[in-house]
């Protein structure tokens, strides 16, 4: 299962230093500030580091399967299983809807909002392409994301960013 992981590290509020690594562990390129490729890839301990603020994971994920994503239902299930396994509280219920006249655009996208912040998606029915952001205060494992949301929406490929809040 491989997962492309491009990280991002938010040194001052307008100010941020990129890691891009391989899927076999290996710093491709960008740079670091005063860490090691495993203390930056370690993200509990950058986060704590830089007294981040929130966290911000984006997936993008390619070659989904197309009934999965074409699914409020499976979709709303997702998001359920995803708070359970990072232990997210839902805020109120979670909003999917269908719109998008281009059909490079349409399909449906997802907004559920959790107390420390705010999970979102949209899910392109042409490309059977998902995009998934998971905004939080409260630390994560955004690998466990990735890994969790390849497998369920059935993703060839997965590109996961991560971008620390200061």
């Amino acid at each position: 299962m491989e997962i492309k992981k491009i990280l991002f590290f938010t040194v001052f509020a307008l100010t941020s230093v990129t890691l891009t690594v391989s899927s076999d562990g290996q710093q491709e390129s960008g740079a670091m500030v005063n860490m090691t490729l495993a203390e930056f890839k370690d993200i509990q301990y950058s986060y704590k580091k830089i007294d981040a603020w929130g966290m911000l994971t984006s997936l993008d994920l390619t070659k989904c399967n197309p009934d999965i994503i074409r699914s409020a239902q499976k979709i709303k299930q997702y998001v359920v299983e995803l708070c359970d396994l990072i232990d997210m509280k839902r805020f109120g219920e979670c909003n999917v809807v269908y719109f998008g006249q281009d059909e490079v655009v349409a399909g449906y996208s997802m907004t559920q909002l959790i107390e420390t912040s705010l999970i979102s998606g949209h899910f392109a029915n042409k490309s059977n392409s998902s995009y998934i952001d998971v905004f939080s205060c409260k630390p994560y494992d955004p690998q466990v994301v990735a890994e969790f949301t390849k497998k369920f929406f059935e993703a060839e490929e997965c590109t996961i960013s991560v971008i620390l809040r200061k």
